[in-house]
């Protein structure tokens, strides 16, 4: 598989212009208590932009704290303002106190728009209650306002949530009845809707119309589809998607590799996955931890021992360190192997890494112990794990 360097383009819904950027929030507070010294206070636009970069960063209480703060200020809520507040209660959980917050800008005389609805109808259908989310969007077209791309694509999310695919395809269709036309969005959650009810080949078939005529799919599109073939056993045509992807002149990200990776690794297609890695490497994405430890875990399953602990000596070489994963991935190769001393050599370096066996570090070790006959050290294993607050899994139970 050959990978271009050319830069991806990436539709992303509801990207403006002039919008605040930050490191973290310290730096977006840090600006917030600049602009509260002003005199004049900044205009609630101004306010806006800062917490909506907040809200990217999901401070959503961060965000109700200060909008109480610029009250007390005396700055004037606006329906952007309030749209935004409404939003961080739903994110929290709390969607009855963004009812207040609406009931609040009626009495104001301040109406909500389409954002302020489809927020609450959002928030409803992440939480199941795609029936009441319904009633929303009724209240809100006898307001005079229609829904829009993202009503219509949150009502879908919220029926593919609960595998009403039917009932998703029939909002699908009443928006382009509507002449609302559907964004990638839209189309990338139905065909998620789709790959999570195992019907690939619906997914194929709006995949495929939007290859034709657009919109074009875009990064989250591709992946849910490889993940969705990947889970079916059905790796040889992710790689084929994989390979037009790259035809079209889009570079993947890593998340794509990783989910092709391991879809290789495993189904035993170690080749591939060597050659993908090797590709990955070349282009110049930043590898972290993840798949190295995918790579060791398939290269262990296919019984490449020696191979799996040359590229874990490697590690180090490349400025990383192996997290519990792959230690355990390790070890429980090496036990298999029975190689139970060199396992528990391994096990007892781990400190060495900053990284302290967890509870499954310690049963797959003991199960090490036990499937090679060390009954004395699982057993002396055991309280030790017991001493830490850890106990036997069901697996390891079995063995006992």
């Amino acid at each position: 598989m050959r990978l271009s360097k050319k830069p991806m383009s990436m539709p992303v819904r509801g990207k403006g212009n002039g919008d605040h950027h930050f490191d973290n929030v310290d730096h977006a507070l840090s600006l917030f208590n600049k602009m509260i010294e002003n005199y004049p206070k900044p205009s609630i636009v101004e306010f806006n932009k800062l917490f909506g970069a907040i809200v990217k960063m999901k401070h959503y209480a961060i965000v109700v704290s200060k909008y109480r703060h610029i009250e007390l200020l005396g700055v004037s809520h606006d329906v952007y303002s309030m749209s935004i507040l409404i939003n961080c209660f739903c994110q929290l959980g709390r969607i009855d106190f963004g009812f207040s917050v609406l009931g609040k800008m009626l009495k104001l005389g301040v109406e909500p728009d389409v954002v302020t609805y489809n927020t609450f109808v959002d928030a409803h259908c992440k939480e199941g209650m795609v029936s009441e989310a319904e009633d929303i969007v009724d209240a809100m077209i006898k307001r005079g306002i229609e829904p829009d791309v993202v009503t219509y694509s949150a009502l879908i999310n919220g029926h593919c949530l609960q595998n009403e695919m039917d009932k998703a395809r029939r909002v699908f269709n009443l928006m382009i009845e509507k002449g609302c036309a559907p964004d990638i969005v839209t189309y990338s959650t139905m065909i998620n809707g789709y790959c999570k009810g195992e019907r690939l080949d619906k997914a194929m078939e709006l995949f495929h119309e939007i290859s034709r005529k657009g919109p074009f799919p875009d990064t989250v599109t591709y992946n849910i589809l490889m993940q969705s073939m990947c889970q079916l056993g059905e790796v040889s045509t992710a790689c084929k998607l994989f390979r037009k992807r790259l035809a079209s002149g889009q570079i993947p990200d890593i998340a794509t590799c990783l989910i092709l990776l391991d879809g290789l690794c495993k189904t035993g297609h170690i080749k591939e996955a060597l050659k993908l890695f090797q590709a990955m490497q070349n282009i110049g994405l930043e590898l972290d931890i993840v798949p190295y430890t995918i790579l060791i875990d398939g290269l262990c399953k296919a019984g490449h021992i020696e191979f799996a602990k040359e590229l874990f000596h490697q590690l180090s070489n490349n400025g990383l360190k192996p997290n519990v994963v792959t230690y355990c991935v390790m070890i429980n190769r090496l036990c298999k192997e029975g190689l139970p001393d060199e396992a528990y050599r391994l096990f007892g370096s781990m400190g060495d890494n900053d990284c302290l066996p967890n509870s499954r570090c310690y049963n797959v070790m003991i199960r090490g112990f036990l499937r090679n006959s060390y009954i004395s050290k699982a057993k002396q294993l055991l309280m030790e794990m017991v001493g830490k607050g850890f106990s036997a899994d069901i697996i390891t139970a079995q063995y006992l």
